[in-house]
């Protein structure tokens, strides 16, 4: 390692965010302030909880969704960023990344209230139309064209990450590694000339654990999966991803999925996606948009079996935990 290497100061800072933590790794010369740094931060990722919480009832997500169908909505710029991409996504993944699903959501009891049989029958039973034909979206507005209730977690966390790499830009630092949760985002080396290491979990629902690990530079990933979030139905585990075929939790899907794209927002949405796609069908998809993934499967008896698309993920190796990880 050379000396210029070894002068850097190492800062890892955090905050809270989204019912979580968000998390900034980089390195320095010595007398930087970092205070601006981590306001500048929690500021970009407050902003994006502001606009897109569904938790918070007084953000614009929830303002929006208050309000009937049919008349144009003022939106922030951010929020409006968002959807678009929400809804490019969705439509490129033939719907199974869905912005409006917010009804199945709340009834299932992934949000702030508790699971309703009487809502969750209404959100079966409702006929869907995808996102881009009930959602008009323009510069600094929206207009529904039909009740819907908008839902952004799961692209929300990975567009926060993309924020706090912005933010990190304009100080001028241009190596690090950011991430909210389990969605990462990373630029440049560190300091050594090396990319950035991350471990892709173990999907186990009773421990965290390591499964293999990847690295990245001037990249994003991000991970879905049935084992941090559920609830039990019965004898059933269900997971918190909602299909929206089904207006249910998915079922018989895999155990995670791990994307790696060019933003974390990306990476989330396309995480989700392919967590409903499956493997078959995923894959296809995959190949179409240019991304690279690592799907996880269950099998029947507990085992955990792999199938990789992508050049990054093929020269993956297993390897002892790390303190970076993604994961759900």
């Amino acid at each position: 390692m050379s000396k210029m290497s070894t002068d850097l100061i190492r800062h890892a800072l955090n905050g809270p965010t989204m019912g979580t933590r968000w998390s900034a790794l980089f390195f320095s010369k010595p007398g930087i302030d970092v205070e601006p740094v981590r306001h500048a931060l929690q500021a970009a990722v407050t902003e994006v909880d502001d606009q897109m919480s569904t938790w918070n009832p007084h953000s614009d997500l929830m303002r929006i969704n208050r309000l009937p169908p049919g008349d144009w909505i003022s939106a922030p710029a951010r929020l409006v960023e968002v959807l678009r991409l929400g809804l490019a996504i969705g439509q490129a993944s033939g719907g199974a990344f869905e912005v409006c699903m917010g009804d199945a959501v709340a009834a299932w009891g992934f949000g702030p209230q508790a699971p309703a049989g009487e809502r969750i029958r209404h959100a079966l039973a409702a006929p869907r139309r995808p996102g881009w034909e009930i959602l008009d979206v323009e510069d600094g507005r929206l207009r529904k064209r039909g009740a819907v209730l908008l839902d952004l977690n799961g692209i929300a966390k990975g567009y926060g990450t993309d924020r706090l790499s912005a933010v990190l830009v304009t100080f001028g630092i241009t190596s690090f590694l950011v991430g909210i949760d389990g969605e990462m985002r990373a630029a440049g080396l560190r300091p050594d000339g090396t990319p950035w290491s991350i471990a892709v979990e173990q999907p186990d629902h009773a421990r965290r654990a390591v499964h293999s690990m990847l690295t990245l530079s001037d990249a994003a990933v991000a991970t879905s999966g049935d084992y941090r979030h559920w609830i039990n139905a019965g004898h059933a585990r269900l997971s918190h991803t909602m299909d929206p075929a089904r207006g249910a939790p998915v079922i018989s899907g895999p155990a995670s999925v791990t994307v790696v794209a060019a933003s974390c927002a990306e990476a989330d949405a396309w995480a989700t996606a392919l967590l409903v796609l499956g493997p078959e069908c995923g894959s296809m998809v995959l190949q179409r948009n240019g991304l690279e993934a690592l799907f996880l499967l269950r099998g029947t008896t507990g085992e955990i079996t792999s199938r990789k698309t992508g050049r990054l993920f093929e020269s993956g190796a297993s390897a002892p935990a790390a303190p970076w990880s993604t994961g759900v």
